[in-house]
């Protein structure tokens, strides 16, 4: 009895992240450069989440602009549309950086698709990035227990005794929330990231000489 619950057990363990990635919703988009699948993880972070896959259902995306791309960093995308008006949005999102963490949730590496914002850390609506590297340096940063904080470091900064509320408030220690990552087409994350960049619209640099256009985003059935 004992052998067939710990085989029962064991099996369980190594069919579950098989059963995630099969459920974990998927986004086709259609570019101007070819196609490209995300998954992203409710399970993770929810919040985040519920807000890109409604955008994705209301069909926001169709029709905008990768309008920020910097090769050796992230393209940045799903605000503008094709002439460089911004689309309006809904209310912003929850940050939820920290929660999906310490849950099991993806850090910023290459292919891993993320929530932008502005210097707020709960002002991400629409906008979204795609890392074309491991940009280790966005990744939330996580809070040691204790309050005072009896040792905290960052940036090669060691910090004694600090009451926890102010590190939990920190904006620059919030990060950037990645919910996803591309499973298909990285090669057209490739082109995209390739293209020459320049001035256009309202910003001075970075955006496509070439536009790159999501044409559609789909949820995947």
């Amino acid at each position: 009895m004992l052998r067939k619950l710990f085989f029962a057990v064991l099996v369980a363990a190594l069919v579950a992240p098989l059963v995630q990635a099969q459920t974990a919703p998927k986004v086709r988009f259609v570019t101007s450069d070819g196609e490209f699948v995300v998954e992203v993880y409710p399970d993770k972070a929810p919040k985040t989440v519920e807000n890109f896959l409604q955008y994705v259902r209301d069909k926001h995306y169709d029709g905008t602009l990768f309008h920020r791309v910097i090769d050796g960093f992230m393209i940045q995308g799903g605000g503008f549309d094709t002439r460089f008006q911004q689309k309006p949005t809904r209310a912003p999102v929850a940050h939820e950086g920290r929660e999906s963490l310490a849950r099991g949730g993806p850090l910023n590496l290459n292919g891993t698709i993320a929530m932008a914002r502005t210097n707020d850390p709960h002002s991400a609506t629409a906008q979204f990035f795609i890392n074309v590297k491991d940009n280790g340096f966005l990744d939330p940063v996580p809070i040691p227990p204790g309050d005072p904080v009896p040792r905290f470091q960052y940036q090669g900064r060691v910090f004694e005794n600090v009451p926890r509320a102010n590190l939990l408030s920190a904006p620059q220690l919030f990060g950037y929330v990645a919910f996803g990552r591309v499973v298909s087409g990285l090669d057209v994350i490739t082109k995209i990231k390739a293209r020459p960049t320049g001035a256009g619209g309202p910003f001075p640099s970075d955006v496509p000489r070439t536009p790159a256009i999501i044409l559609s985003a789909t949820e995947l059935p």
